[in-house]
């Protein structure tokens, strides 16, 4: 073998040798692992999955170099405190509802759902374009996180009573689960509403603790089983008519990450944003007939007069969450600006359109 060509192959291998000996700590430790706490029992359908394939996003577009290990709702925190958990820093991201946070302030309320508020589509369009997004960063950051969408379950249904609702003054008195802004209107109009995870839901019902209860739409309901006590189930929600679901981030993890890296977690929200919506629309419909025709569940359809009580209240409760404190005043005086924007259109468009298919007669 001639020497010199020996000399240089040795070189190089051996310089390969050594770098494949740096390189692989150096990759290693560009690795993080991330937890997520959720408000939802884990892989629960539309919800806890929902957090599942954020995670999965993550890690996908990172290459593995971000894994986060998803936990249910009471599995590392309590369900209702993810934020705080970011917040304290006992897990860097959560998948949750915004307005179980109204305790921090009430402008967190107006980034869930608001009695007689935005539907899916409209709150997108404020958060996206409306300037709701901005304002949600700046309420956030003053309790160290980074927010995005992380899913929407649509218009809600009104809810399970044990008995049946026909004027406004069945609900004084009333004990049913409901949180947010909702809750507050129940109050309003004399019932009592309670804010109960998910997970804590179906036992209340059971023992009596409530004699009714929300959730979300049929898909879900379903799953959690509340036909098995009660067969009376009311539509529409006027509470939830578009429920978007919150990832929220540490700030000072989306401070210390490149745009690329920004862009992934952006990016993982923003897909199961739409994913999500489309999910629950998918389902909700084989759902609801599963309910009629295999439960005997019997549908019902809030009164014209119980509706415009809860219009009125909730105008009411409304304006008092937004001008709570000052960066709730921000949030509630922008969403009221663009809600007056977009009603309109959402009337002549997708309300009018849905009216009018009924006419084609198939």
């Amino acid at each position: 073998m001639d020497r010199r060509k020996f000399l240089k192959t040795a070189g190089v291998g051996a310089v390969a040798a050594s770098a494949a000996t740096l390189a692989t700590p150096a990759i290693a430790s560009g690795k993080r692992e991330l937890k997520m706490v959720t408000s939802w029992p884990k892989n629960f359908p539309g919800l806890g999955t929902a957090a599942a394939r954020i995670a999965k996003r993550i890690e996908a577009m990172s290459d593995g170099r971000f894994k986060v290990r998803v936990y249910g709702g009471g599995e590392l925190v309590h369900p209702l405190k993810c934020l705080d958990a970011v917040q304290e820093g006992t897990a860097e991201l959560y998948h949750s509802a915004e307005y179980y946070y109204q305790g921090k302030d009430k402008g967190f309320a107006f980034y869930a759902a608001v009695p007689f508020g935005f539907t899916a589509t409209e709150m997108n369009a404020w958060l996206y374009h409306g300037g709701g997004q901005k304002l949600w960063d700046e309420l956030s950051a003053n309790f160290g996180v980074k927010p995005f969408p992380g899913g929407n379950s649509g218009v809600q249904m009104g809810g399970w009573f044990r008995k049946p609702v026909n004027s406004i003054d069945d609900f004084k008195g009333l004990k049913m689960r409901m949180p947010g802004l909702g809750g507050a209107v129940l109050n309003a109009i004399g019932a009592t509403a309670l804010t109960l995870a998910g997970a804590e839901i179906m036992p209340a019902l059971q023992a009596g603790t409530i004699d009714a209860t929300e959730w979300v739409g049929p898909w879900n309901d379903l799953a959690f089983g509340f036909y098995k006590v009660t067969k009376h189930y009311y539509y529409p929600g006027f509470h939830e008519p578009g429920t978007m679901l919150s990832f929220g981030m540490s700030r000072k993890l989306w401070d210390s990450l490149s745009n690329a890296d920004k862009a992934i977690f952006e990016n993982a929200a923003q897909a199961e944003n739409s994913y999500d919506l489309a999910e629950f629309n998918a389902n909700n419909g084989a759902a609801l007939k599963t309910l009629v025709e295999k439960h005997g569940v019997q549908l019902h359809q809030f009164s014209d007069d119980i509706y415009k009580a809860f219009g009125a209240a909730a105008k009411d409760v409304i304006a008092e969450a937004g001008n709570s404190s000052p960066m709730a005043k921000k949030v509630y005086e922008s969403f009221m600006d663009f809600r007056g924007k977009v009603a309109g259109w959402t009337d002549i468009s997708d309300v009018a359109y849905a009216t009018k298919r009924k006419l084609a007669g198939w």
